[in-house]
């Protein structure tokens, strides 16, 4: 009934400004309305293990959507096997002016200069605690899913070296598994640490300061050389990284986007992303070579997108895009599609479909 209730919303959230659409979005969550993946389970053919966790499916949302650990619960059970919420960072910020989001109907993408506006890593922690607590009964209170948490930096008065660290500290006794955003063209100067020297060694500061952390994972740009690839994979490995996600939005603008806004600046996500987020995915999958978890994003919206990148070598993936489009009900779909197309091309479980591409 939930879902019912999600396809007949959306169109009339689709009608809102895309920032007012995405505040209503986080209170429907929030008063329950994302409904329930109500499967009873999902098909074990979707179950992947990796970094030392269970997903029941390989379906995250990514960061972005849930910037203050606000719905976490709500979004596991809507039906993702993962969540990650943020991007985080030390202090509360207001992010960019409005407008900063902008809806790309025709094309199915989105624009956004957000500027990590979030409430800063104080009320995130908080709020991460809670869903750690264990229930009397011994079972575990939160989502019952793994849960990331995502970390950035401020815009004004970052110190990489200090303030990751510091991030990480705050929420490594609560997050399953840890993200260190680097790629978000919205904020001045962070896609420079991408630079291998200068990423092994913030992963170096990370992991002196916190050797008893959970799986540390990097978000890289889509729009990073053939050339810088390789250096940044060994960097990561060298830096105690255990994977990459793989990627985030990007400043290039493909020359068939039909929407006005187009012009925006800020990152482009969703369709048009498709092709070269996974070209660059496949390069990663490549240097990495089976060493790292690799998380896949970008453009992907069908079950034959994610059989794709699970075969090019990902472990997981993630959404958002086509999850703004669509809302709770595409969980579904995408199960059902995913499982439809393993089994067209041969394959019984993701497990069998993993990196047989490469």
């Amino acid at each position: 009934m939930m879902d019912i209730v999600s396809r007949m919303m959306m169109p009339l959230v689709r009608r809102l400004d895309p920032e007012d659409a995405h505040r209503l979005a986080l209170n429907a969550l929030l008063l329950g309305l994302g409904g329930g993946d109500g499967s009873g389970g999902d098909d074990p053919a979707l179950a992947v293990r990796a970094m030392g966790l269970r997903f029941a499916n390989p379906i995250g949302i990514a960061a972005g959507f849930d910037k203050n650990a606000l719905v976490v619960r709500p979004l596991a059970r809507a039906g993702f096997g993962f969540v990650e919420a943020g991007t985080v960072t030390p202090r509360s910020q207001a992010g960019n002016p409005r407008p900063r989001l902008f809806r790309l109907e025709e094309d199915r993408a989105i624009i956004n200069r957000m500027g990590f506006n979030n409430q800063g890593i104080d009320r995130f922690a908080v709020r991460m605690a809670r869903l750690h607590r264990v229930a009397p009964s011994g079972r575990h209170a939160g989502a019952r899913v793994p849960v990331g948490a995502n970390l950035g930096i401020n815009k004004v008065g970052a110190d990489p070296d200090r303030d990751y660290p510091l991030l990480v500290g705050r929420v490594k006794h609560y997050a399953d598994y840890i993200v260190i955003n680097l790629s978000s063209p919205n904020t001045p100067g962070l896609r420079d640490l991408q630079n291998a020297a200068r990423l092994q060694t913030l992963l170096q500061a990370i992991a002196e300061a916190h050797p008893d952390r959970p799986p540390l994972l990097v978000k890289l740009s889509p729009d990073l050389a053939p050339d810088e690839i390789g250096p940044i994979v060994e960097a990561a490995i060298a830096g105690g990284a255990q994977g990459l996600t793989v990627t985030n939005t990007t400043i290039s603008r493909p020359a068939d986007l039909r929407s006005v806004h187009a012009g925006e600046s800020g990152g482009l996500s969703g369709r048009p992303l498709r092709a070269r987020a996974m070209e660059v995915f496949r390069e990663v999958a490549r240097a990495a070579s089976g060493r790292l978890t690799l998380v896949a994003c970008g453009g992907i919206e069908t079950g034959a997108d994610i059989v794709d990148r699970i075969r090019a070598g990902a472990d997981l993936i993630q959404l958002y895009s086509a999850f703004a489009y669509e809302g709770p009900s595409i969980l579904r779909r995408l199960k059902r599609e995913t499982v439809r197309a393993l089994n067209a091309e041969g394959f019984e479980t993701l497990a069998d479909a993993k990196g047989t591409a490469r």
